[in-house]
């Protein structure tokens, strides 16, 4: 019996920090990211307990502002957007797809180097450096308030960005050159559609936000005009650079949990994918159009009402694909043999949450309540809903799915849904009141208060208490599982695809042979027939 990926080359450190092995790569960003969402979730923890009281008596202004920048570049840049590809995508793509490693397996391994690097600098940055612009670099904070660590900061995330690149070149290369036989366009998992699509939108958008970050850079050290309006730049040109990578950044954060939805639904559901097509096609179209509507969030900056009127038309035509989606997992789950497992309650949660964060994004794309709800707490609830509430979802959600191919070991079931309903509870009483701190006009950023808002910001701190609870139950018994778990058989979930029909952990080459796939995704009926046949008893 062959070895796995995590035995067959060794332990020692040479064995995994040269490693070319996808998988190993994958274990080293699930590790990174992890440390990295800790930091984020303590800045996040200091922030909401401030915000417990209306006086600022916990943190200064001055500490509130890195705080606020400290959580929001943290989880922006070294969390959200590479967690779900550059784990579980760089983990599964090649299994997925039957190939025995990605395109270019040096070239992965130095994009884990450039992020870690990139990580290691910016926070070098913000907390030795105290940079206080807050995650957007908005000018004047970034061109002349700010302290001179602005541009280590910006170098910090200019040289992240390369790691994106790097992810998002060689999954494209990958998912067109190195599919098994018989694996068609239309025979992938729609969680290959969802990385895909999350590739283009990687290698197309973080370029402008390099360029937004060296643009920064030239003004600062020579004295360039470029955003700055007290020497003759624009601070509109930077919102418009900015927001045209940061918004299709959402969908680089939300696509991938779109396609490890589509993943789970199905297997606890034990039934086909409803318009398998339609949301592969709305995962591309998605990535498209997400490149059109940058300007929504900028209906207060005197843009032209014209082009408001636009954005906010391409804003409410990208929440179609969306809808789709939605209604097409709900479709799947009608009628059918539901298990709530651990990652069905986080997929359900997921689908639960992102709705909220969808339908309140359509209240922002509105040109007239956009201009009362602009820059208060209501954006910020929105934004969590979607980044929080719906891709942390689906990332755990996808961890826990996959976990038993990842490390050959089981978690313990119940403290897995404990967990998962926990973090349901605790999330929506943190968010859920700041719509309304948001509508009645608390504006964010604020580490100061009027009274009338305390009762609201006294339930998201609790809220965030509970929510930070449910997160510390993975970080116990996934890791203890590892060691102590019982062995996972080859398929525990009895679901459908190529990653679940080797051993579990795989071996460092994945496949023996190579894998010819002549059936489309998704087939439970056949997969249930199979183990039922599998457990006949012979008299």
């Amino acid at each position: 019996m062959n070895e796995s990926y995590l035995t067959e080359s060794g332990m020692g450190f040479r064995s995994w920090f040269l490693t070319r092995d996808h998988k190993r790569i994958a274990i080293l960003y699930l590790i990174s990211i992890t440390i990295f969402f800790l930091i984020g979730g303590v800045a996040a923890g200091l922030m909401r307990s401030e915000l417990a009281t209306p006086k600022g008596d916990l943190v200064t202004s001055d500490t509130y502002n890195r705080l606020f920048t400290l959580h929001g570049v943290v989880m922006v840049w070294f969390f959200l957007i590479p967690s779900i590809p550059n784990v579980l995508g760089n983990f599964l793509l090649p299994l997925m797809i039957g190939a025995k490693d990605l395109a270019f397996p040096r070239l992965n391994l130095a994009s884990w180097y450039v992020f870690m690097f990139g990580g290691i600098l910016t926070l070098w940055s913000i907390v030795i450096g105290g940079v206080d612009t807050g995650w957007t670099f908005y000018t004047p904070y970034s061109s002349t308030y700010a302290n001179s660590h602005v541009i280590l900061m910006a170098t910090g995330v200019f040289i992240s960005g390369f790691s994106s690149i790097f992810t998002g070149l060689n999954f494209i290369a990958t998912i067109h050159k190195m599919r098994a036989p018989g694996q068609t366009w239309f025979r992938l998992p729609l969680f290959v559609w969802s990385l895909y699509s999350t590739s283009i939108i990687l290698v197309l958008a973080t370029p402008v936000l390099a360029v937004t970050l060296v643009l920064v850079a030239l003004e600062r050290l020579g004295g360039v005009g470029i955003f700055d309006p007290a020497i003759g730049g624009d601070p509109l040109l930077f919102q418009h650079l900015f927001w045209f990578y940061s918004h299709p950044a959402v969908y680089i954060m939300i696509l991938p949990g779109f396609g490890v939805v589509s993943e789970i639904i199905p297997c606890f559901s034990r039934k086909r994918i409803f318009g398998y097509r339609f949301i592969a096609f709305a995962s591309v179209s998605i990535a498209v159009l997400g490149f059109l509507v940058w300007g929504h969030h900028m209906f207060v900056s005197s843009q032209s009402v014209f082009a408001g009127i636009v954005f906010s038309f391409l804003s409410f035509m990208v929440a179609i694909p969306s809808a789709i989606k939605v209604f097409n997992w709900t479709t799947t789950l009608y009628k059918g043999q539901i298990t709530l497992s651990t990652p069905m309650i986080y997929a359900l949660g997921f689908i639960g949450l992102f709705t909220i964060g969808g339908l309140t994004g359509l209240f922002l794309a509105t040109l007239a309540v956009d201009v009362h709800v602009h820059d208060t707490y209501f954006v910020v609830a929105h934004f969590h809903y979607i980044m929080v509430g719906g891709m942390v979802m689906a990332y755990l959600g996808g961890i826990h799915y996959w976990w038993p191919k990842i490390t050959g070991r089981m978690y313990p079931e119940k403290l897995g849904q404990l967990s998962a309903l926990i973090i349901f509870v605790g999330f929506n009483l943190t968010f859920f009141p700041q719509f309304l701190l948001g509508y009645l006009g608390m504006p964010r950023r604020y580490h100061a208060y009027p009274e009338q808002f305390q009762m609201l910001n006294i339930l998201s701190t609790a809220g965030a208490t509970i929510l930070a609870v449910g997160y510390l139950f993975p970080l116990y018994y996934l890791p203890r599982s590892f060691f102590r778990g019982p062995k996972a058989p080859q398929n525990p979930w009895r679901a459908t695809g190529l990653e679940w029909t080797i051993a579990s952990p795989p071996s460092s080459h994945n496949f023996e042979v190579v894998p010819t796939v002549d059936d489309e995704p998704y087939n439970y009926l056949k997969m249930d027939a199979v183990a039922s046949s599998e457990t006949e008893v012979t008299p």
